[in-house]
């Protein structure tokens, strides 16, 4: 782990801020700027993380209850891949509080001692520029790395985020991967990187199909490029009734046009809406028949359908009779 730099770092920000950024820093100073002027922070503030109380904590893990439980695997999956780095994983709400964690054993004392643990408040407004709190102000992912954060306590951390929405498609959180390491490289930064993204669309998703388990989930977008963050909920009467925050964007879809009763077809073409009903239920067919041990009569009776339908439906949909 690295060691704390010097104490001219509130100097080199101020003077930074006077002189005026280069463009390729503007929206970085904009964020120091944001913490001196807007929140009225001191870069040199000393002072330990802030954090909840055990009763807040306990009221904002219960609040993100279903996302979380969501997460547990893409988690642990993560710190599979990033946790011999000298890494830490930490799942927030939208207010930058850490609710979930992944750490090694062995650096769980400094870590809990930088605060990079539950119920630490890493918002923008109270730790001023730093991954969690700025990714959740500009709404977008980034990295900052160790000399970039505002407050000069915090400038041996490189903080990779990445916001998460819910299956409403609100921000909901970020997921962070954090180190106190001096010797992490861009190389490795942008790795880690690639890895949050993937797992912060991973962890949508996984919300996304839960919040909707008894509906059809349909993969927006191109079929060759498609998005696996643009996912759509639809009823039995093909009906959207769910869109990942993705497919919102990728398809213009609203909360006032989902009210309104729209159809898939809409926003998919009804070409790619009737692949995806005759993939469904293929499916529907095959698991009937698995379950059956290839019995058609059985088969047919668990979906509700005469011997005859169902033999139409295997020759229509270029199904033997055995399970596979």
């Amino acid at each position: 782990m690295g060691d704390r730099p010097g104490n001219d770092h509130g100097s080199l920000i101020k003077q930074a801020l006077d002189n005026g950024a280069e463009p390729a820093r503007s929206a970085l100073a904009a964020s120091w700027r944001r913490s001196m002027s807007l929140y009225g922070l001191d870069p040199e503030d000393g002072g330990r993380p802030q954090t909840l109380t055990e009763a807040q904590l306990h009221e904002a893990r219960q609040a993100m209850e279903p996302m979380t439980r969501a997460a547990q695997g893409v988690l642990d999956r993560l710190f599979l891949a990033v946790g011999d780095t000298g890494c830490c994983i930490l799942l927030t709400n939208a207010d930058g509080v850490p609710l979930e964690r992944r750490g090694a054993a062995a650096d769980d004392e400094i870590f809990r001692r930088w605060g990079l643990w539950p119920g630490a408040i890493w918002s923008e407004a109270v730790e001023g520029t730093n991954g969690i709190g700025t990714a959740l102000a500009e709404h977008r992912p980034l990295t900052i790395h160790r000399d970039q954060h505002f407050h000069t306590r915090n400038t041996a951390l490189s903080c990779t985020s990445h916001p998460i929405h819910d299956h409403l498609g609100r921000l909901a959180g970020l997921l962070d991967v954090s180190s106190c390491r001096a010797d992490a490289t861009a190389g490795v930064l942008g790795l880690i990187a690639a890895a949050v993204a993937d797992a912060a669309r991973a962890i949508e998703a996984q919300t996304f199909r839960q919040a909707f388990s008894q509906a059809r989930i349909v993969l927006a977008g191109d079929p060759v490029e498609r998005n696996t963050a643009a996912l759509l909920a639809v009823d039995r009467d093909d009906l959207v009734i769910g869109a990942t925050r993705a497919a919102r964007l990728a398809l213009s879809i609203t909360d006032e046009r989902i009210a309104a009763q729209l159809a898939a077809s809409e926003v998919l073409g009804a070409g790619c809406v009737e692949t995806e009903l005759l993939e469904a239920e293929r499916g529907a067919v095959r698991r009937a028949l698995a379950r059956s041990g290839g019995n058609v009569s059985a088969a047919a009776r668990a979906l509700g359908v005469s011997r005859a339908t169902l033999h139409r439906k295997l020759h229509r949909l270029g199904l033997s009779r055995e399970p596979h």
